[in-house]
């Protein structure tokens, strides 16, 4: 996990939506497909497992109907991950983490993903300041890094 916190880079760049602090959404240089493929890419790179990756738009082909591209990356690091179900049991629904990557109707190309912050509250996660800091830091620098050119 510190070679990813010394990767992060914050970039003023990119444009970043945040909506209540829940999800965080990165706009992506490139197509939904190149966008989930460097994502996982830089993953993997990183020694990250990779669960399972689900194209929702071929899902919905499948039964006769219209999505636009969007694809759904479950991902995780069970050092860091345990920790937070360590401090609250429940924190396993919302793990592994998912990383959406998705065109809206405008066309644009997004990376979105629930913030630490979100999953902090949401389960009451006190005392792991720390952790939270280090996902923060490393979810932002891969999404930077699998979003801009």
């Amino acid at each position: 996990m510190r070679h990813l916190v010394l990767l992060v880079v914050f970039f003023l760049s990119f444009s970043i939506q945040s909506g209540a602090s829940d999800l965080v959404k990165v706009r992506s240089a490139f197509s939904v497909k190149e966008t989930a493929d460097r994502f996982e890419s830089i993953l993997k790179a990183k020694k990250f497992t990779i669960f399972n990756r689900i194209d929702h738009s071929k899902g919905a082909q499948g039964v006769g109907l219209d999505l636009r591209p969007t694809e759904l990356i479950l991902f995780g690091n069970p050092k860091v991950g345990t920790q937070l179900m360590l401090a609250r049991q429940t924190t396993a629904i919302d793990l592994p983490m998912k990383a959406l990557v998705y065109q809206d109707k405008k066309g644009q190309v997004w990376l979105a993903y629930n913030s630490a912050d979100y999953l902090a509250g949401r389960h009451g996660i006190r005392g792991k300041d720390a952790v939270l800091s280090k996902i923060k830091k490393a979810l932002a620098g891969l999404s930077a890094k699998a979003t801009n050119r």
